[in-house]
Parts: structure tokens; sequence; C-alpha cells
């Protein structure tokens, strides 16, 4: 069977990118006025919402296209292994970004307008409940389009025009505070009730669950917006705080798996295309860190040796021996295909709560009761619940740790990632540090936050990859964002336009966002 799998992967995966191609092309299919559809009944609002739910984390054969393939990679939660696979040496392959673009907006945008469309005040299913906690999930959904490509087609997505225009980031990022302030604030008419019930299928219907993700949501967009819009970023970011978030692991958001909907990180991971990269197993090693039997696997045929690789080998460098999937250590079984009927899909973490308020508390900024420190060690602890490491003591002693990430005794003689310990320091910018090297290792294996953080923050300090095959952004360079896609140019070539003029820079991978400049 592993064999069989070898030679068919790369078929796959080529027919699912031709496939998602084809969606982009049928452009007048996708823009359909959604406004003109047919209004659904009780049974039909929520089955759309279920499956804008699903569709909208990349989990409809295009998960591989929009997470394995770049995020995964760019922000070294992993490192490749296939030789068939470009990407990981900055090479932004067009199809797979067009399929990725393809599966999101042609399978995931048109029922989730279905739903606000109906249940919007004034719609033929009014229903104030359910089109918050569905404009709450639309942020969600877009929140890594926009931070992937920049501006991108939103505010006009679905009216029916031959031509759709892009929003800039900046105007998306600002809409997503509006629309997350305004449903939480009105499901609190709601609180202690359940709406949409199974058809929910990340909190069950849970209002008050949903509140606190939303403002845990508005916290993660404001400090993503703080180096530029600082005073609206610290009003937002104190405001969502006052409001509540996620908090412990109770309220972790995380998408439910079934016979129809597999968590598709369990059913690609066995594929032999990528183990653990280099930057993990510096960290985890150096701080010897619980956490890493729960991320990965030991090498095969061993019983505790784990190895990772650098990311951006060539074709043939990765043929050699110490670079192959069976020298390096493959994710946790509880990620592997026997269980993606049974492990959920991660969609936000109560740690990182924790952490977004260490970070604002170093800013100044008013984040409740606590000071940096603590909430970074809250975060510790809540990461370290969460993958089920419950002993206090052995909490304790990791969160006071002074030992610090290794070198790696590989063929390219990878130094030390950092030298920052796990035990708060006393400096300003290595305490910031500190939180992103940690948060980063909470987000696991949530690539899309943890990549997006990281252009913005510039830590954890990653290694700069072995080769890179893209001019535009060398190897010890930071991958910026990813091109706009083929689709576009043909399908929406004056709409396009319009996203490259916001974009303000060169339609490539090293342009800066607009939170990022």
């Amino acid at each position: 069977m592993k064999n069989f799998k070898k030679l068919i992967i790369p078929m796959v995966l080529f027919i699912v990118a031709l496939s998602n191609y084809s969606c982009t092309d049928k452009f007048d299919e996708i823009n359909t006025d959604k406004t003109k559809l047919v209004a659904l009944d009780e049974a039909g609002i929520g089955n759309a919402f279920a499956s804008a739910q699903y569709n909208a984390l990349s989990v409809a054969g295009n998960w591989q296209l929009f997470n394995s393939l770049f995020s995964d990679l760019q922000v070294q939660f992993y490192a490749n292994v296939a030789p068939y696979f470009p990407s990981d040496r900055n090479e932004m392959v067009g199809n797979w970004l067009n399929g990725a673009w393809g599966g999101f907006y042609g399978n995931a945008i048109p029922p989730l307008l279905g739903v606000l469309d109906n249940t919007k005040p004034g719609g033929p299913n009014a229903n104030p409940a359910i089109f918050a906690i569905a404009s709450i999930w639309k942020v969600q959904a877009f929140l890594p389009r926009t931070d992937y490509w920049g501006p991108i087609p939103y505010s006009n997505v679905g009216n029916g025009a031959k031509s759709v225009e892009y929003d800039s980031q900046e105007a998306i990022y600002k809409d997503f505070l509006v629309v997350l302030k305004k449903s939480a604030a009105d499901l609190q008419a709601f609180k202690g009730k359940n709406v949409l019930g199974t058809n929910d299928q990340v909190y069950g219907g849970n209002v008050d669950k949903w509140i606190l993700f939303a403002n845990t949501m508005r916290l993660r967009i404001a400090m993503r917006m703080s180096g530029v819009e600082k005073a609206l970023a610290q009003a937002e970011a104190e405001s969502a705080v006052a409001g509540g978030l996620l908090n412990t692991n109770a309220d972790d958001a995380f998408l439910k798996v079934t016979a129809n909907s597999l968590n598709p990180m369990a059913q690609t991971t066995a594929w032999n295309e990528f183990r653990m990269s280099a930057s993990m197993e510096s960290i985890l090693k150096g701080y010897k860190d619980p956490r890493m039997s729960k991320f990965f696997a030991p090498v095969a045929g061993t019983v505790d040796t784990y190895k990772g690789l650098r990311n951006g080998y060539s074709t043939v460098e990765l043929g050699e021996k110490e670079n192959t999937p069976s020298a390096n250590s493959n994710v946790a079984t509880t990620f592997l295909p026997d269980n993606m009927f049974s492990t959920p899909y991660v969609v936000m973490y109560a740690s990182e709560a924790h952490f977004l308020k260490a970070e604002g508390a170093l800013k100044g900024w008013n984040m409740g009761v606590g000071t940096a420190k603590d909430f970074y060690e809250m975060g510790i602890s809540t990461s370290m619940k969460q993958w089920g490491i419950n002993d206090a003591s052995a909490i304790a002693a990791y969160i006071n740790g002074t030992s610090t990430p290794i070198a790696l005794a590989d063929k390219v003689k990878t130094p030390a990632l950092t030298d920052v310990p796990v035990k708060f320091g006393t400096n300003a910018e290595k305490q910031l540090e500190q939180i992103h090297t940690q948060k980063w290792l909470s987000l696991f294996p949530n690539s899309l936050e943890a990549w997006a953080e990281y252009r913005r923050t510039g830590y954890p300090r990653l290694y700069a990859r072995i080769n890179s095959s893209n001019s535009d952004v060398p190897a010890n360079a930071v991958l910026r964002r990813v091109p706009f896609v083929i689709g576009e140019k043909n399908t929406n070539g004056k709409g396009l336009e319009t996203g490259i003029t916001k974009l303000g820079g060169a339609d490539n991978a090293a342009t800066r966002l607009w939170w990022n400049k």
C-alpha cells in the first residue's frame, strides 16, 4: 500500500490542482449573485453552514495546496523530503496556488454567503444569532487568505458582476474588527442558548463559546495590525480582552471530524512528503520539551531518536541518506491516517489568547489582571495541558528551564537556532522572542497563523533555507506573501488590476503585506 501511495499521490495532486484550477476558470459560477438563491429552510441553513465550516478550513481536497505545500514549510513546522516538491525552495507553483484559491472561492464561500443572505436582517429566514455566528466564521475564513495574498476579493464577492474589485488588506482588516465586535455584541442576547446544534461542527451551537472566539479573533487581528495602526490596535485589543477570551482548553476551537469530514492533515502526512524541520529539532531538544513526542514520532526503527532536516534542499540533496523520509521524524500517530476520522482539526487554541495578552502587556496595553510574565507562563501551561501534559511539577520545571536550543549533528553543521531559554528574561526584546518562540510551538500544527506571526515579528529565529529557486526571495530572506493566481488573470483581469494597485508593490513573494510594512 505504501508503494502504491508513492505512485499515485503526485498524480492525485496534479488532478486536484487541475480540478480546482477549473473552478477558478468558472468565474461566473463562483461570483453568482447569492442574493438570488432560493430561500433555505432551517435544515438547509444548518447544512450550508456545516459545509462552509469544513470547506473554509481548506479541507475539501485543497488542504495540501494551501497549508502543506506553503505555510507548513515557510514557518518550518516541517521540511520537505519529496524530490518532486519545489515549494520548500520558495518556488511559487502556480497551479497549486490556483487550486487553493479556486477551492476556497468555489467551495467555501457559496454556502457561507447563502447562510448570511438568508439569515441577515430582512432576509428570508432572518436570524440574528445564526447571522452573527456565520459572520464570525466569515472572518475566520478570509483571514488566512488575505494573509497569503494581501488584497483579495472580499466585500464584492457574490455580487454577480463580471469583474470583481479587490479590497485592500487595510480595509479588510478594519472590517473584520467591526464585524467581530458587532457579532459578539449581538450574541449577548442569546447567552446560555444553543444555535445551530450539531450543524455547528466547532462549538456544537454554544453561543457563549462563540462570543469568546470572536473576542479572541479580534485580539489576534488587532495585534497583527499593531505595527501600522497602533492606537486603533490598542483600543480594539483592550476592548476584546474586556469582553472575555478563550481561557482554558475547554474553550479550544476544533472542527469535529466525521465519516464525511476527515482530518486532512492526518490524511496527508503519511505520504512521505514532509518530516520534522531542523528548527523544531533544535528547539524541542534544547528545551527538553515534553511536547516533542506529541508532535512527532521517533525515526522509523528507533524508540526515542528524533531528527529533523533543514528546509530548502535540492532534489539531489534530498537523495542523500540523512535527508530521506526514513531518516527523519514523521508526525506523531495522532496525525496519521488511522486517526483521520477521529483526530479533530484545530481552529484556535486558548493558549494563543494568553500569548497575545503577554505581548500586549509588553506594549503597555491593559490586558487585564497579570503581567507579561504571568500571561507567558499561562500560555505555556495551557498548551502543555492541551497536549495531555498535566503534571504541575513538570510544567513548572519547563517554565523555569534555562537550557537553550541545540546545534545539530547534520552534514551542514546547523548551529543552535537561538540562545534564549524558556525562563522569562529581563530584557524586553528577549522577552518578545521568548513569547513568540513559545507561541510558535503552541500553535502547532496551525501553520497559517504561525506563518503570519513569523512574518510580523521575525520570531522564532528560523533557519535560512539551504537553497531558493525564487530570485525575489534568496535563501536567507523571508517569503512575505504568495503571488496572485493565474486563474484571476484569465477570468477577472480588471479586478486583479485593482488588487495589484492596492498591494502597493510588485506582485511577487518579496512584497510585504499592509500590516508588515
